[in-house]
């Protein structure tokens, strides 16, 4: 066991100065007082990839180039969206039209759609709706007219007289053979008469014999003409028929003619409209009586248009009206769902029966924005269902079909509408995650070919004097957009610092305009809560603190159970195999920054390092593997050339949750290296850092945090100057640190130290110099080596016993 004696101190090198721990924003860099006198920014700040790709998508007019505009929630992926089509005036994709379904006579169940200039489907529900209204006052008056009831009156006097004239013929030429023809009610009959008079039966059987029988031949001929005249009679009837058949049509159309004909006059153009026209012209012709009808009230216009409802396979369903765009439809769906994307057929309940007509047929997004462009949220697309396989079918096949799902699976045997499709010629534009367009990208074979345009959303813009002016426009711009109060320079100042800690980059400003409009919106509301005519620094401090602290009861738990010794962390002294780890927790879009101890324990074994958080299936992959690398750069560094017969293990100290990444290698490796050698880590300081094999200190997420976690529970315990953070050297240009760690910074009572190699945090943690540590190493393995060569000895003699 090496000796204390044997380690070399040094002396701790310098920590990072206070001015280099936050970059502050130039104040030459805001040449203004107030946002007032900035010019609102015309374009989004740091998005010309993105502009130029949905420029270029929404000018195309090829198949298959929609877009996906790809970005974090909150970058302002619509409102870019939407100023670009606002300055192109939203050029249309295809021919902006109306739409609209009616009635097919022929086939019900099969509705027909009609194609119309803006404005003129509403135009033909209208006329259509005032056609009928008209015909209802129409034909009444038509046929009680004058010369409807003559030529009526003239028809019936026609064939009742011919009736009439032909058994009074019949009738006469049986008197004149002294027959008589009687009229009765089931019918006529024929009876013998004597001097002008009919006889009795009596008196009939009491003539002569040849008399009888001459009566009787007559009157069996004049039955045989007779029954000739009756044959005729259906005849008769079916001409009389016709005849006022022909006459209903012929003062049926001299009603309907006018009235209609104004209308093919208004809609020659359009074929579609003048075929529907004839068809409705036929069917109201067979329908001539129900408009006949003469109810008593019929003479009010009102009671005239409520009786047009009695007539609704005359309707024209109004499926889309651009009649009021200024240019071609925009449409932003927030429910995209199936039903809401293609339309739908609604039901009635009819005497316990649903029941469905063309009038039901209710429009989908497709519909609305047919000729114009489609704007979907990705992720509500796909989880509703069926909707993302129904959107690509209808950009497939350039066609929109409305259907039910019952109707694609088979789920119901009952008859129902199938209107006819409508030609589909739009531009869908999907707003989403980047994870959801990589993931289509990889499974699903169509969304490429459909898809050919991504519009990537820039997260940050690099910060320099141009784009902090830039920033601050963009400010003045929110302020104007939520009718806020301006800012002056030092709160914009402030905004823009805040947004380069946002992006824990101070070379970098976050361009998440969703937590931007937040925090300007707040600072709003504090500045006019205390009657102030600008937003000042101070006031958006206070917006920041007041947000972190809504959020924080989490953090204040936390590190009150570290406080209490609820969950150990040493801040002072020195301690073997432990080491203070620093791990971030996120809790929404809120981080915080707590120290953990990690430990580790070293004896006799087969060169193999335990990780306990992978063994009991708490710890992550990218955990795992970074273990793997400290046990590769372990045995690398201190056993090439020789068998490294160490069993070591390490965990994470009241770790009840899963423990993942690879920040905590360089502690890791430090608290192995503590308990293999058994030298004492100092405990004032934390440890951040991930490692390479060759024992370089990579950079790290969260640093921020992590070194303010550490600092608050030291503050709390009582700064005592030695205590501070170690970082990866690289994280140096991410640091943003708050005000009150800068200040104990300056006043020597914490510090911050960067490292680039394994080297420097062991010379830190272990206040000695590495090449005595790795010394101290050297001769524990050389010892170990010895204990597994004497047991290797011993297993031998008694393996030859």
């Amino acid at each position: 066991m090496p000796e204390q004696s044997a380690l070399t101190p040094i002396e701790p090198p310098a920590s990072i100065p206070a001015a280099d721990l936050y970059r502050v924003c130039e104040a030459e860099w805001l040449p203004f007082k107030s946002t007032a006198e900035l010019e609102p920014l015309g374009r989004h700040l740091g998005q010309e990839r993105a502009v130029d790709a949905l420029e270029f998508g929404l000018a195309i007019p090829h198949e298959g180039y929609n877009i996906f505009v790809l970005g974090s929630s909150g970058m302002g992926k619509r409102s870019l969206l939407q100023s670009l089509l606002d300055e192109n005036n939203a050029a249309p994709q295809g021919a902006v039209a109306d739409w609209c379904y009616v009635n097919n006579f022929d086939a019900p169940d099969k509705p027909i759609a009609l194609q119309l200039p803006p404005g003129k489907a509403e135009q033909l529900r209208s006329d259509m709706a005032q056609a009928v209204e008209d015909l209802l006052g129409i034909f009444p008056a038509t046929f009680q007219s004058d010369e409807y009831q003559s030529r009526v009156q003239e028809l019936s006097e026609t064939y009742q007289s011919r009736e009439q004239d032909a058994f009074q013929k019949l009738a006469e030429k049986a008197k004149a053979q002294q027959i008589a023809m009687i009229q009765t009610p089931g019918g006529y009959s024929l009876a013998p008469m004597k001097d002008g008079e009919i006889i009795t039966p009596q008196d009939f059987e009491a003539l002569p014999a040849d008399e009888k029988e001459s009566a009787l031949q007559v009157i069996e001929t004049l039955k045989d003409e007779l029954k000739a005249i009756v044959r005729q009679l259906p005849g008769w009837k079916k001409e009389s028929r016709n005849a006022f058949r022909e006459l209903n049509q012929e003062f049926s159309r001299l009603a309907l003619d006018p009235v209609l004909e104004e209308l093919k006059n208004r809609y020659q153009p359009f074929p579609s409209v003048m075929n529907y026209l004839d068809a409705v012209h036929a069917n109201m012709m067979d329908e001539a009586e129900s408009f006949a009808q003469m109810q008593e009230d019929s003479a009010i216009p009102d009671n005239l248009k409520h009786r047009v409802k009695e007539f609704p396979q005359y309707n024209v369903n109004v499926l889309v009206d651009n009649g009021e765009l200024p240019a071609a439809p925009v449409v932003h769906e927030d429910s995209p769902g199936f039903s809401n994307l293609i339309g739908r057929v609604e039901y009635a309940s009819h005497m316990g029966t649903l029941v469905t007509d063309f009038n039901l047929i209710k429009p989908g997004a497709l519909h609305k924005a047919n000729g114009g462009y489609l704007i979907l949220e990705a992720e509500k697309l796909l989880t509703s269902p069926y909707a993302w396989t129904t959107l690509k079918q209808a950009l497939k096949a350039g066609e929109i079909r409305i259907q039910s799902l019952e109707q694609i699976f088979s789920f119901v045997s009952t008859v129902q509408l199938e209107p006819a499709s409508i030609p589909l010629k739009t531009k869908v534009v999907v707003i989403g995650d980047r994870y959801i367009y990589y993931i289509l990208q990889q499974y699903d074979p169509e969304f490429a070919s459909l898809f050919k345009v991504a519009a990537d959303m820039s997260e940050e813009v690099p910060r320099s004097r141009e784009s902090t002016l830039l920033f601050a426009r963009l400010i003045r711009t929110l302020l104007e957009e939520h009718t806020l109060l301006p800012m002056d320079a030092a709160a914009v100042a402030r905004t823009i610092e805040h947004a380069a800690r946002s992006m824990e980059d101070s070379e970098k400003l976050s361009l998440h305009q969703g937590r931007l409009e937040d925090l300007l919106t707040e600072s709003d509301f504090r500045a006019r809560k205390q009657h102030l005519d600008c937003i000042t620094a101070e006031v958006v401090d206070e917006a920041i603190e007041a947000a972190i602290h809504r959020l924080d009861q989490f953090r204040e738990k936390s590190h009150e159970g570290i406080l209490r010794d609820v969950m150990l962390v040493s801040t002072d002294g020195r301690a073997t195999g432990q080491v203070n780890g620093l791990a971030v927790y996120l809790l929404g879009e809120y981080a915080f920054g707590r120290p953990t101890r990690i430990s580790a324990t070293a004896r006799l074994g087969q060169g193999k390092v335990l990780d306990i958080e992978r063994e009991v299936d708490l710890g992550g992959h990218i955990h795992s593997k970074a273990v793997m690398i400290i046990s590769s750069l372990l045995g690398n560094r201190y056993a090439r050339n020789r068998p490294l017969p160490l069993a070591a293990s390490l965990t994470f100290e009241q770790s009840y949750g899963g423990v993942d990444g690879d920040s905590a290698s360089v502690a890791e490796l430090a608290v192995l290296i503590s308990a293999i050698a058994d030298i004492p880590l100092r405990q004032d300081l934390a440890v951040t850092g991930s490692l390479n094999q060759h024992g370089q200190v990579q950079a790290i997420g969260g640093v921020n945090e992590k070194i303010e976690g550490f600092f608050d529970i030291c503050k709390a315990r009582g700064l005592t100057g030695a205590q501070g953070v170690i970082i990866p050297a690289a994280n140096q240009v991410h640091l943003m640190l708050r005000r009150d760690v800068r200040d104990a910074v300056e006043a020597g009572e914490f510090h911050i130290y960067p490292v680039e190699y394994i080297d420097g945090a062991l010379e830190l943690l272990t206040g000695c110099t590495v090449e005595s540590v790795d010394a101290a190493v050297g001769a524990r393995v050389e010892e170990l080596q010895d204990l597994a060569r004497s047991f290797s000895d011993k297993d031998g003699r008694q393996d030859d016993k």
